[in-house]
């Protein structure tokens, strides 16, 4: 791994945050929202999940017990939109009736627990991975874990401060260990990644033009090298 300190992420951090100004997510209306959504937003756009939530909304299912009791075929049905939805129907009922059988229900109660045994007893669970589990954490709980995604690896990894390969724990621990501890700050950060992965450091066509941490980034500065 490239030799870093947290001033240089806090930098870049900064520089994000003064292009694209506070992110405000993750957009949900209640804990159960963010973690319905965090299971449905695998592998496909946050516009599909957006469709699939409401539809649950819609038909006033937007409840802890409703959907535990719900059909597994009247579920799927509702999560369509948001593709593999027989898997995500299967994935949902599994974390939720973990929360029941294990906390009674009680999301709250559920994220009073330490976070390293939380997070231990998620990823334990079928369909349920480590983004998953972190976004579950940090966007649902408020507890301290930074979520990384193919959008933080490319990043990173193009900007020279980490290798292109490096394992999801491995790269976390880069963010944990460089970063202050603080929820809000790694919500934030990861939005900010998102918004920058998807408008400029794109994996095919990066636009490198406008990008707000361009300087100093080792994959522009070989593109300006290729073009001379």
């Amino acid at each position: 791994m490239s030799e870093s300190h947290p001033a240089s992420l806090l930098t870049i951090y900064d520089q994000l945050y003064n292009t694209f100004g506070p992110r405000y997510w993750w957009p949900a209306e209640s804990r159960l929202e963010i973690i319905i959504g965090a299971v449905l937003t695998q592998g496909v756009s946050w516009r599909n999940v957006e469709k699939a939530i409401g539809n649950l909304k819609n038909t006033g299912n937007m409840d802890f017990n409703a959907l535990l009791q719900m059909n597994d075929d009247v579920m799927s049905g509702l999560l369509h939109p948001a593709g593999y939805h027989r898997q995500k129907t299967r994935k949902l009922k599994t974390l939720l009736g973990w929360i029941d059988k294990r906390f009674e229900g009680d999301i709250d109660a559920m994220f009073n627990g330490p976070t390293a045994e939380l997070r231990r007893e998620l990823l334990n669970l079928w369909g349920i991975g480590p983004e998953t589990a972190d976004s579950i954490l940090l966007y649902a709980g408020g507890h301290p874990v930074f979520v990384v995604d193919a959008y933080t690896q490319r990043i990173f990894s193009r900007m020279g401060l980490v290798e292109e390969e490096l394992d999801y724990q491995a790269l976390q621990n880069y963010f944990q260990e460089n970063l202050p501890p603080q929820a809000e700050l790694y919500n934030e950060y990861h939005a900010l990644l998102v918004t920058l992965g998807a408008n400029f450091c794109r994996k095919r066509g990066p636009r490198c033009g406008g990008c707000p941490v361009a300087s100093g980034c080792r994959y522009n500065e070989q593109e300006n090298n290729t073009r001379r």
